[in-house]
């Protein structure tokens, strides 16, 4: 189903030009944008996959991962085609790297009431918009956002986080989680508000690769950055970082300490980050698995650096997918894959030495 577009503007010859992430695509008539669907249809610009669910399932929020926003709940999970981003190894491709006009993929038109319908019948207390890139579907993203939270459900942006300041003020009022990738941090240009003096992309040595540049397709890594804090500070959205580490790509430590400090001094100590391990898939078939003692080795450079709650994910059953408290050491979440095992956490406090513990909502 198409929908006028939000966030973009008409232009001289029939052109329009999309500000809804950092691309700011000049469209022509007829054409698609960057991410596939969106398209200029005489002068006007219009998101072509409004409703279009290719994918939708009832997933535990520990899936996301969000590990630290009402564990043990289910969200349901849809996404639609396309993406502002061309991951090399992406693995859900199939969604994310198709385009409206030449996709086979079999989509279904879900509207905003039937899904929070659905989400209510699966027994899921929220929403996840996941599987592609959820700032190309904003328009639908919003309207089915605001009833979800009529209904006292949850909402969830999982998402690579290259979306423009605007746009994510549109549904900021309606978003109560926002688990962002930050794949990397060669490309950033100049300081953080912090400070930090980050290597642009002239400067890195020949053995350490821009990840975004390489790998996704877009220049810097700052529009992602500016977003996160906005989603945490101006919509005091829950905030987790995920960092798929890719050995020779972003496995540097000095890159894993700037990632690290950048969330400590920009987001907080107690924000959770995620550094997963990455198989071999599509074009970086050729790049192994990711060492567990590299994965064990960015974790202890997290705590390093003042982090929390730094977890291990894709390798299932290590001490370091729990969640212990940063106070006494007692283990207060213990998982196995998405499913928690149990729960030590009473009225948001450690049940053995009742330190705070920064969980938002309750469990199950």
């Amino acid at each position: 189903m198409k929908h006028e577009a939000l966030f973009y503007q008409t232009e001289k010859g029939n052109k329009v030009s999309c500000h809804l992430c950092p691309h700011r695509c000049v469209i022509a008539d007829g054409k698609l944008g960057y991410c596939g669907v969106r398209k200029n249809i005489d002068g006007k610009l219009f998101s072509m996959i409004y409703g279009r669910v290719s994918s939708a399932c009832a997933d535990a929020i520990e899936k996301k991962p969000l590990y630290h926003f009402f564990p043990g709940s289910y969200t349901f999970s849809i996404g639609s085609l396309g993406c502002n981003m061309r991951c090399g190894h992406c693995q859900n491709w199939q969604i994310a790297h198709s385009r409206i006009d030449n996709s086979d993929r079999d989509t279904s038109y879900i509207s905003p009431e039937e899904l929070v319908r659905r989400t209510m019948e699966n027994g899921c207390k929220g929403i996840s918009w996941t599987y592609n890139e959820p700032t190309i579907w904003l328009e639908y993203a919003i309207d089915g956002a605001k009833l979800a939270k009529k209904k006292g459900l949850y909402t969830v942006f999982v998402t690579n986080g290259y979306i423009e300041p605007d746009a994510l003020d549109a549904i900021g009022p309606f978003l109560d989680a926002y688990r962002v990738d930050i794949k990397g941090f060669g490309s950033y240009v100049a300081k953080d508000s912090s400070g930090t003096d980050i290597k642009t992309s002239d400067e890195l040595q020949d053995s350490r690769h821009c990840f975004y540049r390489d790998v996704t397709g877009i220049k810097s890594v700052r529009p992602i950055l500016d977003a996160a804090v906005r989603a945490k500070s101006k919509w005091n959205m829950h905030v987790e970082i995920i960092t798929n580490v890719v050995p020779g790509y972003n496995d540097d430590t000095e890159e894993l300490h700037d990632i690290a400090r950048w969330i400590v001094q920009n987001l907080g100590s107690e924000t959770p980050w995620h550094v997963s391990r990455f198989h071999p898939y599509l074009e970086l078939s050729h790049v192994p698995s990711t060492p567990v003692s590299t994965l064990e080795t960015a974790r202890e450079i997290g705590t390093e650096e003042g982090l929390k709650y730094v977890y291990i994910g894709n390798v299932p059953g290590h001490e370091w997918e729990n969640t212990y408290c940063h106070n006494c050491g007692k283990m207060l979440i213990e998982r196995a894959g998405f499913t928690v095992r149990a729960f030590e956490i009473r009225d948001g406090m450690c049940t053995n030495c009742n330190a705070r513990i920064p969980i938002v909502g309750g469990f199950g």
